[in-house]
């Protein structure tokens, strides 16, 4: 019956795809669908988030889904404009009969070069500003692509690769720190990047029908002049609904000049980076993943159009695969509270990945028909990087500082666009069977390095200060009037001290005062340093 509904849509709609192409995005969207519509059905909101048993869930907190709704809306905005480039890049440096090869490693390798000071600059100069900079820097970029001159072109990816560290690290570094500025649990985060995982996959899709349209109509410059307009408004919107946040938390960097508190900024991130294995393990695992999904990205388009019994229609299986990447989105918060930790939900969907990759190392090596198996595997893999997107997300709002987050995040730029720049060079000398095997091996790189985080002394670790933490409130709260039961002195001096003390505030004039003298004058001391410890 489903497979009627999809002929007759088919014929309805009266286009020109392969039947293949035609079912592939129809069961995507319908499944998308179900996916959506799923909670509805179900008895209650509670029984229907698998979020709920973070006290209490997000949807009982309307100033939070304010906030969240302002923050979700510039990223709307700012990934669809990104999208739209990316959809029409290569075909408009082919009409210019530029090096395309050329161009795109320039912009990772700039991207690689100033990663490691971008973030402390983030953290700095303030991450509000940081994102209107990079609104200011992609309408620059996007104008510079009008221009047909080779060192244009090349300003303009140095610009893209500066412009892509603030992207992933501005933006989420403004929206995290925000979020506990304001007092929100840190379990509603993962709301946040659930959600942002699905937009990023649904304005994918629309991006690639919006720049479509616009080329129909405009020519190949079309889609870029539609992300100048959309850069606009994201710009505006920034400015209106965004207050300023910034990385340092220490009153005593004030007095230091702007250069002191850049290089200082910086030396800490780096010290905390290396000092730090969780945060060595989360960027690493960050840079091997999206270092083999890029690599991945170079790679379908060649693979499909080499094993396809038909013409590719990339622009339908472009929009597959963005469906692909939302379901996983969706789906993360289901697979995350089927796992006992975030950090072992974080290391299935990397396993994951490293699983579907297997298909074409094995597949293309043999002389068997393998478009079905290749096409589904390549579905998978986008599924799961729809679902490691808001795991990664998680992990860095868990084991990176605030105040530090953009200074990490872009350290690790540095690593992860040397896996894109070293795969972009294996697809142009290397098979393509030994492409995917490098990239099944980075996801499973990725996966065994995730799963040193979970459990063991690292979740121990994190939960015992939060015990001691409550149990030294408990205490307070039980003894608020002796303030002397939260000096780390020993009790036998407590006691000994306490009867003196409590004699010498006595106002009638009785023999105990032949015995204060002493205590008298120690006494004030004694005050003092009870008090240390309160500060400390």
């Amino acid at each position: 019956m489903i497979h009627q509904l999809a002929r007759s849509c088919q014929v309805f709609t009266a286009v020109t795809w392969p039947d293949w192409s035609f079912n592939l995005l129809f069961y995507s969207t319908l499944l998308l669908l179900s996916v959506l519509l799923f909670p509805l059905f179900l008895s209650s909101a509670a029984s229907a988030s698998p979020l709920s048993a973070a006290p209490p869930p997000p949807s009982s907190s309307p100033p939070f889904r304010r906030f969240q709704a302002r923050y979700l809306s510039v990223y709307a905005v700012v990934m669809l404009a990104d999208w739209m480039q990316g959809t029409h890049m290569y075909t408009l440096y082919l009409s210019y009969g530029a090096s395309i090869s050329t161009l795109f490693l320039t912009g990772f390798l700039s991207g690689a070069v100033f990663a490691p000071f971008l973030g402390s600059a983030v953290d700095k100069a303030g991450r509000m500003r940081s994102c209107v900079v990079y609104c200011l820097l992609e309408i620059a970029i996007n104008c510079m692509e009008s221009v047909n001159s080779m060192p244009v072109l090349l300003a303009g990816r140095v610009l893209g690769g500066i412009s892509t560290n603030l992207l992933f690290t501005a933006f989420e570094s403004w929206m995290t720190t925000e979020h506990r500025s304001r007092g929100y649990p840190d379990e509603w985060l993962a709301d946040t990047y659930s959600r942002t995982s699905v937009i990023n996959g649904a304005t994918a899709v629309l991006a690639g029908i919006v720049a479509q349209a616009l080329e129909e109509q405009l020519g190949q410059i079309g889609p870029f002049h539609g992300a100048v307009a959309l850069t606009v408004l994201a710009l505006f919107m920034i400015v209106a609904m965004w207050d300023e946040n910034y990385g340092e938390s220490s009153d005593s960097d004030l007095s230091l000049s702007g250069y002191r508190q850049f290089r200082a900024q910086f030396k800490e991130g780096w010290s905390a980076t290396l000092s730090n294995r969780q945060i060595m393990v989360v960027g690493l695992t960050q840079a091997l993943s999206e270092g083999a999904m890029y690599t991945f990205v170079f790679m379908w388009v060649p693979t499909l159009m080499g094993v396809a019994p038909t013409a590719v229609p990339t622009g339908v299986v472009f929009s597959a695969l963005m469906i692909s990447i939302t379901l996983g989105g969706l789906t993360f918060p289901y697979i995350a509270a089927g796992f006992r930790t975030p950090e072992a939900a974080a290391t299935f969907t990397y396993g994951l990945a490293a699983a579907a990759m297997l298909v074409p190392t094995l597949c293309l090596s043999s002389d068997n028909d393998c478009f079905l198996p290749v096409l589904g595997s390549f579905m998978l893999v986008e599924f799961a990087v729809g679902s490691f997107m808001p795991a990664a997300a998680k992990m860095r709002s868990t084991y990176v500082p605030d105040n530090l987050q953009g200074a990490i995040l872009n350290i690790f730029r540095l690593p992860l666009n040397f896996f894109v720049v070293v795969g972009t060079k294996m697809s142009d000398s290397w098979s393509t069977v030994w492409v995917y095997r490098a990239v099944c091996a980075w996801f499973f790189a990725a996966a065994l390095l995730q799963y040193t985080l979970v459990g063991g002394s690292e979740a121990a670790g994190k939960k015992k200060p939060e015990k001691k933490v409550a149990a030294k409130k408990a205490a307070v709260k039980t003894t608020p009037a002796k303030p002397r039961g939260r000096s780390k002195s020993p009790a036998p001096a407590k006691s000994t001290k306490s009867p003196a003390r409590t004699k010498t505030p006595a106002r009638t004039k009785t023999p105990a005062r032949s015995k204060s003298p002493a205590p008298t004058k120690f006494s004030p001391r004694a005050t003092r340093s009870s008090r240390k410890p309160k500060r400390s």
